[in-house]
């Protein structure tokens, strides 16, 4: 059960830590350098916390998804504030 919470609080972790990321990434050209470093910048700290929780490969997947809803949430919240979508 404590692996359970464990995951799910590592997806919640890196959903939060890419709402900005993808917030920011909305605003560079696409495949730019700060594109890429926006999208990227988040996984040697997802990296770190799933070693430090004891975690092992098998979590990938659920933290990639967290990643990747967090960047698609911090665009939409940029578009809708900046008027484009």
């Amino acid at each position: 059960m404590q692996t359970v919470l464990q995951v799910a609080l590592l997806m919640i972790l890196a959903a939060a830590f890419n709402i900005p990321m993808g917030y920011q990434r909305q605003a560079c050209e696409k495949f730019s350098f700060g594109w890429f470093f926006y999208v990227h910048i988040s996984i040697p700290l997802i990296i770190y916390l799933r070693i430090k929780a004891g975690l092992g490969w098998q979590v990938i997947p659920f933290t990639l998804a967290g990643t990747i809803s967090g960047q698609i949430l911090g665009g939409r919240l940029y578009r809708k504030r900046k008027g484009n979508g």
